[in-house]
Parts: structure tokens; C-alpha cells; sequence
């Protein structure tokens, strides 16, 4: 758990070391088991703590490989522990911090179900935790019974941040998933020149002050991690043997891109990471840095117009807010500490680089330049939302959501809130159309910067563009997105009439609201009001 979590071949011995220890000490219990029991007094709790401890190592494991077959592993010893009712003796016992054992093996549970989107486990879970907290909050008179209430308000709002329910013929609520599956990117034709560039390493960064949040994750970061992914794999079902560590046969897909996830950042903290996966990043390959964070904006007036000029997002508040105000600075002169500027990220465009910007002041990036010459992309939220769009931000943010759920996101600007399963599904089709015909209007545009062709070519990179597309030409189609700052910007600037704007990708638009009946939201005829 101390090593540190960049550098990715430091770490990896001690937890092959760490693994050996454990399955041993599983293997020993197993076969000792009536011995250890009459003899020595063994506990059942105790034998839920090794699992815990497995769950926990195979949860931290995926962490640091963002892997995300090795969540399952970490679901089925946590799973394993529920079922046996390892802890359930726990409560006879008069210690409090055995209690708290089994209350945070219980959190560990949760976050593993949330990333695993097993949603109907995860709410048998919160009401057992809730049980569980009422008990020893009345047993034991402690200080922590707030924190705990507060691990249960927080996970209760994350479930409930998705602004769209999707509906079975029972009023049973679907599970989606948004990991990329098999029929997910749009697929490359004949004819598309692309770039053959691979995403290998994502700084995923979170610090927006009132957002959902459980353990480290916001829910924006949570979406993104998500929009990174694959949908998990069985180790077991990839391998030839179950139980056996390495197949001869690779599976034949490729790995998920390495991912860090920092939520509230120093500066520092956020340089040493952006640093390692510089310097690691492998020959042919893409950075991606997504930041979700409160906007800082210029202060005073400036004569030049560099790179620190402009403002750029915060990561980090512990200092600088206060009732959710930045605090204005005793001398203008100086530019905001802990704010992340455009110039920051220069030295690191030697490399091809993709970033995301989601936040109120995303547009002090639109003024980037590439200075070596690499590929270099930042797609760039709306600064702002239409105040007629009820406020959402608390549930996380509007650009994000279409980039992670295209759908979920069109649907609330559309209005719905609620949907049957059939036309969720006959919509997603539609849109698997639509996003097929952007990867045209990308591909075939004569006067498009090349940087985005260069990035094409990975299938979630190709996927979030597609999305980007998608979601500016649905606000800029859409009769309550009116001011410029609505729609989301781009750097470089992409050719408008080509791609956002572009009649064809219009009529799809329109269509895909018929089907929905929501018609009526959208401009008809866009081209006409401009």
C-alpha cells in the first residue's frame, strides 16, 4: 500500500510476493481448518479478514493495472465472505474495532460492486452497512457514527446520479454498462487513413467542490475511468486452466490503457504523475489527461496573452475556497498557485497528447500552441449551462456524461427522465449509425487538422472524438443552448460546416429525437439561423 503508486514496475514484485504469502495462508486455513479451529481457538472473522485482505489486494492490483478483469477476482472474495457469513459473529463480541473490521469490509464491497455496475448488489449492501452502523452507533457510543452516516449518504447519492432510469417490462431498472464492448467503437473502413497511435496511460483528475463523490472518486472521474475501459473478462474464461497465472495463448484483445486516478491533487502530487507516465510512455503512444475541476479565472488585466494568462482549472482547494468562492488574491500581480495553466502542460506535448478538459473556465485551453509538433487535442467543455436545463452539476457534469452515456445525456437534454428497455436499445443502434457516419465526416473532411486523424486510429480515442462530435452538434441544434458558451470547443478548431455542423450529421440528429418524440426540443432547420 506505501509504494508509490507511479512508476509501474517498481511495485509489481512486492505484490507477486504479497499474492504468494496470501494463497498459502488461504491454502493453510483450508486444509488445517479442524485443527486450527479445536486446537487454537481460530475464528470465523478471522478467516473473513485473509479473504478481506485478497479482496483488498486484488482491488489495489487493479488500481495500479487498470485491469479490469482482476475486479471480479476482488467481487468473488468479497462475494465469498457475504455468503459464509465470515463476520457475522462479529457483533457478540464486545470490541468495537472488530465491528469497524466488518464496516469497512463492507465500503471495500461497495466501491468494487459500483465499478462492476452490479447496482441491485450494491443496494442490498447499503441497507446491511445501514443495519450494521445503526447497530454499533447503539452499542458502542463512538466518535465515528457521523463519518459512517456520511459513507452511507455518499454512496446512496452516487447510485441515484444518473439523471436517466432505463426501464424493464417489470419497472425493474436495467443495468447499463459503458465500457467500450466488442460492437462499441466504430469500427475502420476501407480507405480511412489514420494514425496508428495507441492510448497507454490516462491522468484521470477530479476536484469539483460539490460533486457526488464515494471513497476517491467523483462521479465524473468515475464516468471517464469507465469510458477507458473494457467491459471486464473472467480471468478464469481467459485462461486455459482456471487457477493457472499465465496462458500461453495472449487473449487477442488489447490491454486496457494504464489509468491514475488523482482526486484533489497538489501540484506537485499532479506533476510527479504526469512525470513517471512521460517518462514510461512507449514509443507510439498516447498521454490522456482528463481534468474535471473548478475553473480559476484570470485575475486583472493582462497586456500579454502567454499561456499563464488565461486562467486554467484548480486541483486541488484545500486552501484556496471557502463556501465554495475562490478566495481573490491579496496581490493581482501573481497568478493562482494551485491552478493548473495550459503553459503547464507544454513540456509534456513532446509527447502525442490528449487532454479533456470539464470544467467552468475550460477555455484558457483553446489558447494552446503546439510547439514540437506532436498530435495534440483538448476537447473543451461548455464554460456554461442554459438556465432553463434544471442544475445538475451535483450529479456531475453534462460533457462528461456524453462522453461516458451519449444516450443518458441526450435523453436529459431532451427532458426524459425515464425510459423502456426496447427503445433504449432500438436508440443505441441508431446511435452505433450515427457515430459510424461521424467517423466518415472525420475521415473524409478535406480541411480537418491532422491531429485528430492521428488519433483515430485507438478505439477509445476514436470513441470519446466521435462522442465530442456528437455531443456539440446536439447543443448547437438544441433551441435552449443559444449562447456560444454552451457548446463545447476544441483545440484545434474543427472544421464546422465538415462536422459539427454538418447538415447530414443535423438529419440524424433530428431523426434519433422522432423516435424519441422529442422533435419539438431541437431547431429544424439549423442552417437557416446562423
Amino acid at each position: 500500500r506505501d509504494l508509490p503508486q507511479y512508476g509501474q514496475k517498481q511495485w509489481q514484485s512486492y505484490f507477486g510476493r504479497t499474492f504468494d504469502v496470501y494463497t498459502k495462508l488461504w491454502k493453510f486455513q483450508q486444509q488445517h481448518r479442524q485443527v486450527l479451529d479445536n486446537r487454537y481457538g481460530l475464528k470465523r472473522w478471522q478467516i473473513g479478514e485473509i479473504a478481506s485482505k485478497i479482496g483488498q489486494l486484488y482491488y489495489h492490483y487493479y488500481l495500479r493495472t487498470s485491469e479490469t478483469s482482476y475486479l471480479n477476482e476482488a467481487f468473488s472474495f468479497y462475494s465469498a465472505i457475504r455468503q459464509r457469513s465470515y463476520y457475522s459473529q462479529v457483533n457478540k463480541e464486545d470490541r468495537p474495532e472488530l465491528v469497524v473490521k466488518k464496516l469497512r469490509y463492507y465500503a471495500r464491497f461497495i466501491v468494487v460492486c459500483l465499478l462492476l455496475n452490479k447496482m441491485d448488489v450494491v443496494k442490498d449492501l447499503v441497507k446491511e452497512l445501514s443495519d450494521e452502523i445503526e447497530d454499533y452507533t447503539h452499542r458502542f457510543n463512538t466518535e465515528d457514527q457521523v463519518e459512517w452516516n456520511l459513507v452511507l449518504q455518499e454512496v446512496a447519492a452516487f447510485i441515484e446520479a444518473d439523471p436517466v432510469m432505463v426501464l424493464n417490462d417489470d419497472n425493474t431498472i436495467v443495468i447499463t454498462s459503458n465500457r467500450l464492448s466488442e460492437t462499441g467503437a466504430p469500427l475502420l473502413e476501407q480507405g480511412m487513413i489514420v494514425g496508428q497511435l495507441a492510448l497507454a496511460d490516462a491522468l484521470i483528475i477530479g476536484n469539483c467542490n460539490n460533486q457526488v463523490k464515494f471513497s476517491e472518486l467523483t462521479i465524473d472521474m468515475f464516468r471517464m475511468l469507465q469510458a477507458l475501459e473494457r467491459e471486464p473478462m473472467n480471468l478464469a474464461s481467459q485462461m486455459n486452466k482456471p487457477g493457472m497465472q499465465e496462458s500461453t495463448e495472449k487473449p487477442a484483445r488489447r490491454e486496457n490503457p494504464h489509468k491514475y486516478l488523482l482526486y484533489k491533487p497538489t501540484f506537485s502530487q499532479l506533476y510527479t504523475f504526469l512525470a513517471a507516465s512521460f517518462k514510461e510512455l512507449p514509443a507510439n503512444s498516447v498521454l490522456l489527461i482528463y481534468l474535471s475541476a473548478t475553473g480559476v479565472f484570470p485575475s486583472g488585466r493582462s497586456d500579454s496573452e502567454g499561456p499563464y494568462d488565461f486562467g486554467g482549472v484548480l486541483t486541488n482547494s484545500n486552501r484556496d475556497i471557502i463556501n465554495g468562492d475562490a478566495i481573490h488574491k491579496r496581490n493581482q500581480a501573481y497568478k493562482e498557485m494551485h491552478c493548473l495553466h495550459p503553459g503547464d502542460l507544454y513540456p509534456f506535448t513532446r509527447k502525442p497528447l490528449f487532454i479533456i478538459v470539464d470544467s467552468s473556465n475550460s477555455v484558457a485551453y483553446k489558447n494552446f500552441t503546439n510547439l514540437f509538433g506532436q498530435p495534440l487535442v483538448c476537447l473543451l467543455s461548455p464554460t456554461a449551462y442554459p438556465k432553463a436545463l434544471q442544475d445538475q452539476s451535483q450529479r456531475g457534469s453534462l460533457f462528461t456524461l456524453f462522453l461516458n452515456n451519449p444516450l443518458m445525456a441526450f435523453l436529459f437534454v431532451s427532458g426524459l427522465s425515464s425510459m423502456r428497455r426496447g427503445l433504449w436499445e432500438k436508440c443505441q443502434d441508431y446511435l452505433r449509425k450515427i457515430n459510424r457516419d461521424i467517423a466518415q465526416l472525420l475521415t473524409h473532411s478535406r480541411s480537418i487538422d491532422q491531429s485528430f486523424l492521428q488519433f483515430f486510429g485507438d478505439e477509445f480515442l476514436r470513441l470519446l472524438l466521435t462522442r465530442f462530435i456528437f455531443c456539440s452538434a446536439t447543443m448547437r441544434m438544441h433551441k435552449i443552448f443559444r449562447e456560444t458558451r454552451n457548446y463545447p470547443e476544441s483545440y484545434p478548431q474543427l472544421p464546422r460546416d465538415e462536422t459539427v455542423e454538418n447538415p447530414h450529421l443535423q438529419k440524424h440528429i433530428l431523426e434519433l429525437a422522432s423516435i424519441l418524440d422529442v422533435r419539438n426540443v431541437f431547431l429544424e432547420n439549423t442552417l437557416d439561423d446562423y
